[in-house]
């Protein structure tokens, strides 16, 4: 882990994202809209093993802000899957945000994605407090 990890609260969730045909542009490489598709379908794939795999309701955290540092292209033929290591690195009163590497099969880090999510009330849609059950489930490690 590098030292930008000093922060992190919990284990890092790994998840393999399969690349298609439509992850890639016409200049040879995936396209930088995907990078951010791929580290979402790790977050659902997080929710899945953590929340639902407990009996628990898929939680309702909606990106606010996003940032993404783009390492070294991800090229097709070289990778047909991608692995997404992600952790919690602060949780707050009603945000928390995690930072996610999506890495190449040689294990190059193609992509470091940082994220702020907000937990929502699924009825009102206004954010709320986050549960000690779910600052548990994020930071991987017992409250």
């Amino acid at each position: 882990m590098s030292a930008e990890q000093t922060e992190q609260t919990g284990a890092v969730h790994q998840a393999y994202v399969e690349l298609r045909w439509s992850d890639f542009d016409r200049f040879g490489h995936m396209n930088n809209a995907q990078y951010v598709e791929i580290v979402q379908e790790s977050r659902v794939q997080f929710s899945l093993d953590n929340f639902v795999a407990r009996g628990l309701p898929m939680p309702m955290f909606v990106v606010r802000h996003l940032e993404a540092d783009y390492r070294i292209p991800i090229v097709p033929g070289r990778s047909k899957k991608v692995l997404v290591e992600s952790a919690v690195v602060k949780v707050g009163r009603s945000s928390f945000t995690t930072r996610q590497e999506i890495k190449d099969e040689k294990g190059r880090t193609a992509c470091v994605i940082h994220s702020v999510q907000v937990a929502l009330e699924e009825k009102t849609l206004q954010p709320r407090a986050i549960t000690p059950e779910e600052v548990e489930i994020l930071t991987m490690r017992k409250a």
